[in-house]
């Protein structure tokens, strides 16, 4: 089976992660701050906060955004569910801005009309969490305009863009436009980490308080320590209640290792999305946008035509490890007990009818690129 994502692992990687377990500390030793480092240099950001998945760092992004009960969260609803959860888990209360039918990322148009209206009704939301969807950047320019006069947190979602830039060619995770950007290395991402994620900002207190709440909320840094006893070269104190969030050293020296290999990686993303884009032209199939800056994380169809339960059972059946991202958040059932429905969010939900991810990552041969055209073709035809 072709899967729709795969990993790369080389000698180098094995070998890095080899020395470490010979070594070093296997956790809270050099390689964290090593790897954080490497990631602003990457991005250009002026801090990194690594945590143990995506998932952790959305959750601590909203933390240090002070996201609290009482508070709106908004985010897209063609995104996976961590995307809104991060906000449920600080007890707030979550809403979507549908997307844009083309680009598949959060609508522009949509946003200003629901910022006006949630201006007069009084519920403007604290933070929103903008996902970056299949790896293209969202237009973070004209979302910051619309927000930065409301005070409005905006958290970038780039689990699927590390390695992208933005329509003013700035890279995804700069924070150009925003306050934190938060990155996925689960193995299907740009690199991987096994699992990890981290918060880029350009912010010192977001950077202060990221790192607390990734730790237990725990500190040694005396200036933070409103204390005597913070001199004592053993004190640490409890400011804030954090979590255990942080990332092992084997985890940060692996995807050190792999962020020596990104753009390597995003042109090998890159060249295979412009195959099918060149091999699917005259098929029953909506593609998505051609974009030059976009990490390609996916390559996702919409069939316009066809029964997708019957294209996905008959390519899976012959070797071809097609995937649906994603089933919008507010169609799951909790969200629904939640009292979102269906025929909210029209764009999403015509989207996920009929989408259908390809396999696209780096090491996608051509032979196994071309039998994914060949089979893709025959069941359209």
């Amino acid at each position: 089976m072709i899967p729709y994502g795969c990993h790369d692992i080389q000698e180098s990687d094995i070998d890095a992660v080899v020395d470490v377990l010979k070594n070093e500390f296997l956790t809270q030793g050099t390689q964290v701050p090593a790897f954080e480092q490497a990631l602003c240099d990457y991005t250009g950001a002026k801090y990194a906060v690594a945590a143990n998945s995506g998932t952790s760092a959305l959750h601590i992004a909203c933390l240090a955004a002070e996201v609290g009960t009482g508070d709106w969260v908004w985010t897209s609803p063609n995104s996976f569910a961590a995307s809104a959860n991060c906000a449920l888990y600080c007890g707030a209360r979550v809403d979507f801005v549908d997307i844009d039918p083309d680009t598949r990322n959060m609508s522009t148009s949509a946003l200003e009309e629901k910022i006006e209206h949630a201006k007069k009704q009084g519920t403007l939301p604290k933070a929103i969490v903008v996902v970056h969807f299949a790896g293209s950047s969202c237009d973070m320019k004209a979302i910051s305009e619309l927000t930065n006069p409301y005070g409005i947190v905006l958290i970038e979602d780039a689990a699927h863009a590390l390695g992208g830039r933005d329509a003013q060619d700035n890279k995804v995770g700069k924070c150009t436009y925003t306050d934190m950007t938060v990155l996925s290395f689960h193995p299907v991402k740009s690199i991987t980490s096994a699992e990890g994620g981290a918060v880029t900002t350009n912010s010192e207190r977001f950077r202060q308080k990221l790192k607390l709440f990734s730790s237990h909320g725990i500190t040694r840094d005396p200036a933070m320590l409103n204390t005597s006893d913070a001199q004592q070269s053993w004190f640490y104190a409890q400011l804030e209640l954090g979590y255990n969030y942080r990332l092992s050293d084997l985890h940060a020296v692996l995807g050190k290792s792999q962020l020596q290999r990104l753009d390597e990686y995003i042109a090998a993303r890159r060249e295979r999305a412009k195959k099918y884009d060149q091999a699917l032209p005259s098929l029953p199939i909506k593609k998505p946008l051609v974009d030059d800056n976009s990490a390609w994380h996916l390559y996702t169809i919409e069939l316009t035509e066809h029964s997708r339960q019957y294209v996905f059972d008959t390519l899976r059946k012959n070797g071809v490890g097609v995937n649906v991202h994603y089933i919008p958040i507010h169609l799951h059932p909790y969200y629904q007990n939640l009292g979102f429905r269906k025929g909210q969010f029209t764009n999403a939900e015509t989207y996920y009818d009929r989408a259908l991810s390809l396999p696209l990552y780096p090491t996608l041969s051509k032979t196994d690129q071309q039998h994914v055209i060949t089979q893709l073709e025959q069941v359209l035809s």
